[in-house]
């Protein structure tokens, strides 16, 4: 037996494994590949965060912005403690040795993204979760006290009792790289396997976003909220043959400016000594124009999109100077040369997709997950109990914790994850020094008596893409009741489908990804027809 496992290895699973290894004891880290295939090392943007934590007019402008995006529905309590640990947290970060970029003077280069009333994100180029990640990566590979599992999937978690009325969890089941299940007993267990855009045919997260860990949670009892809220980025690269690739907000925070290609033509065609802002569809939608909060700009780029017919709207940067951007935002540029684009010279195209599933397992100020109501047998019933599944933490995009509401504020995740993977650290430090002893238990082995391996994986590949059409076309950007009831009958008959396969064959990576992706889009649907109020990102025509 294990002290702790950690599933996932993002800043949230990292930063804890550290934390928990450091303090003495034994840390098992389950990643489904390899420790760099995380959302986190896809993230351009940044960390929003005050650095003076005495600075309390800033923290609470931090706060302010961030109930702002959320609509009316975030946490206040859960912002106030967020904002303000922000400075300690990321002084972990730089003590652990992230590098982010300086200006000339020494100071923090501050950026500023849509939502934001001033400059707070700090950042590495464009690519500061591949630097987070590098530095959290080196510190656990070579701290002994942890033991890391890649190309292992975790299939479920043991509970000590499926029938008992308050659940602890003791360990889990995963899948090794041969392709065997074990089983890792453990004292406590974090899932940070981040969020679930493999949902969708268009999203900016890396394949192993499949919804795994929230999958697991809810079949072991875990309740979930607000999972109706689901973000598209408005700038997603829509490129044929190419997957879309996002083009961070701090471009816009530097002065891009979205167009449609009719708008690009009136100001190239006339006069190009007018400001393109100017002249940008979104100020029909926002008087922040370009820098709204991703749900307004998202919903705008979708709504022009379908008005004209195109395929995407344009990101305009001619008017500002292309060398600096392509110094300041390198990742991009690079990208942009293998389909012959240039910053400063050329309108990019982009779309909205599917980014980060706001909502999550219910967690509470320490990350502790809330057991929900076990009286009906029924997964989408997730109304949430009075206790907490014992020995079980979410931390990162997997959680709710309330700090969002119905809208993420850009750049508030990273901050999020490394301010919840400290207090759920310290919430597992506590308990385990209150039992020092390790628990004996003889935990089941996964069963696979009677079980054939699965000998066909067309049927699997067809039914991924028709949960992906469904869930594109039907609980997307832009929703209908109608259509929303059309998927829940769709998604059920796959369920069922699924099942019948997960009965009778051994578990491999594909059919555990859609099984866990089915149950997801089914919660995320449920909750999508339960929301009867247009707030953030939950948006239904027929409520309008």
């Amino acid at each position: 037996m294990v002290d702790v496992t950690i599933v996932g290895s993002g800043i949230a699973g990292l930063f804890v494994s550290l934390r928990c290894a450091r303090a003495g004891y034994q840390v098992a880290l389950v990643t489904k590949k390899q420790l760099t295939d995380s959302s986190t090392n896809w993230a351009q943007g940044g960390i929003a965060g005050i650095l003076d934590s005495s600075d309390e007019e800033a923290v609470q402008a931090h706060v302010l912005d961030t109930l702002a995006a959320g609509d009316g529905l975030c946490d206040e309590r859960i912002a106030n403690i967020v904002a303000s640990e922000a400075a300690y947290r990321i002084a972990d970060l730089i003590t652990e040795g992230v590098q982010f970029d300086q200006d000339q003077e020494g100071e923090y280069d501050l950026a500023m993204e849509g939502g934001h009333q001033r400059r707070r994100i700090l950042h590495t180029r464009d690519a500061t979760g591949a630097e987070i990640e590098r530095a959290l990566i080196q510190g656990c590979r070579s701290e002994p006290r942890i033991t890391i599992h890649e190309d292992c999937l975790a299939l479920d978690l043991i509970l000590e009792d499926r029938h008992a009325e308050e659940r602890r969890i003791v360990g889990l089941w995963c899948l090794g790289s041969d392709d065997q299940p074990f089983t890792l007993p453990s004292r406590a267990v974090l899932l940070a396997t981040g969020g679930a855009g493999q949902l969708f045919r268009q999203t900016t997260n890396p394949t192993v976003a499949t919804g795994d860990g929230i999958a697991m949670a809810v079949r072991a009892g875990a309740s979930v909220r607000d999972l109706e809220f689901v973000q598209f980025h408005p700038t997603a690269l829509a490129l044929a043959g190419d997957r879309p690739f996002l083009i961070t907000e701090a471009l816009r925070g530097d002065g891009a400016v979205l167009m449609t290609e009719e708008e690009h033509r009136r100001w190239t065609q006339t006069d190009r000594t007018v400001p393109p802002a100017t002249l940008s569809f979104m100020l029909k939608h926002h008087a922040n124009g370009s820098l709204a909060t991703r749900d307004i700009v998202a919903r705008a780029c979708d709504s022009e999109m379908k008005r004209s017919g195109d395929a995407h709207v344009l990101l305009v940067t001619e008017h500002l100077d292309g060398e600096e951007l392509a110094e300041r935002f390198p990742t991009i540029a690079q990208r942009l040369q293998r389909h012959g684009l240039e910053l400063g010279r050329d309108p990019l195209p982009v779309a909205p997709a599917a980014h980060y599933l706001v909502g999550g397992l219910a967690v509470n100020e320490w990350g502790e997950v809330w057991q929900r109501d076990m009286a009906a047998d029924d997964p989408t019933n997730t109304s949430r109990l009075g206790n907490v599944l014992a020995g079980l933490y979410a931390i990162g995009e997997i959680s709710c914790t309330g700090l969002h509401g119905a809208n993420r504020l850009a750049s508030n995740s990273l901050l999020e994850a490394v301010v919840f993977s400290h207090r759920a650290g310290e919430r597992v430090l506590e308990a385990l020094s209150e039992e020092p002893e390790p628990p004996q238990v003889d935990l089941p082995d996964w069963r696979v008596d009677g079980l054939t391996d699965l000998e066909e994986h067309a049927p699997l590949v067809h039914d991924r893409a028709q949960l992906r059409s469904t869930m594109s076309d039907d609980v997307g950007l832009v929703k209908r009741d109608a259509r929303l009831r059309r998927a829940t009958r769709r998604l059920d008959l796959l369920s069922e489908e699924v099942e019948r396969i997960w009965l009778r064959c051994r578990p491999t990576v594909e059919l555990v990804e859609l099984r866990n992706m089915v149950l997801l889009a089914r919660l995320v649907t449920v909750a999508s027809l339960a929301r009867r109020e247009n707030v953030g990102l939950h948006h239904n025509l027929d409520l309008a």
